[in-house]
């Protein structure tokens, strides 16, 4: 599983956040994803990786459809995500009566991977919960939900065809 460094050195006061929601939000998970990935680094999986492989486990089985719903994922990322995956060994897939739906399952790899995995993630857990607290992480965790499900809400409502309005029509 390839790994590549991302480097967080901004340049600017990392006490000083961006304005921009977008911005801030991206910043912060970048550092976060470093640092579990470094704590993860002996098992081979990327946060990433873990995060979509324990949720395959945790279902049993999953469908795309399943699995971007779940993980709040566009389907374009999640695919490269998962023949990264399945190129490794770790999920293979699984037959479905309707042969349109492209479903997954871990394999023995892909549990072993998982078995190692797991307590390196409540390691880095632990090491969040520490620094942040788990009142405040609860706090966040919240709020974070609250903004998900508006932008979630707001992509959806914008998806959907826009009436032209006839010229010289009144207001």
């Amino acid at each position: 599983m390839a790994r590549r460094g991302i480097r967080l050195t901004t340049g600017q006061d990392l006490g000083r956040l961006s304005p921009c929601v977008c911005n801030t939000l991206r910043m912060v998970t970048r550092a976060v994803t470093q640092l579990y990935d470094d704590v993860l680094r002996p098992s081979g999986l990327r946060v990433t990786q873990f995060s979509i492989l324990a949720t395959i486990a945790r279902m049993g089985e999953a469908n795309l459809k399943q699995l971007e719903d779940t993980l709040a994922i566009d389907q374009t990322t999640l695919t490269r995500s998962l023949n990264l995956l399945e190129r490794d060994g770790v999920i293979e897939r699984a037959s479905h009566p309707d042969g349109r739906i492209k479903a997954m399952r871990p394999t023995s790899k892909g549990r072993r991977a998982l078995e190692v995995a797991r307590p390196l993630w409540a390691r880095a857990q632990d090491k969040v919960l520490r620094e942040l607290g788990t009142k405040a992480w609860a706090d966040a965790q919240r709020r974070l939900t609250h903004l998900l499900h508006v932008a979630v809400r707001k992509r959806r409502l914008g998806r959907k065809p826009k009436r032209v309005q006839a010229s010289g029509a009144l207001r």
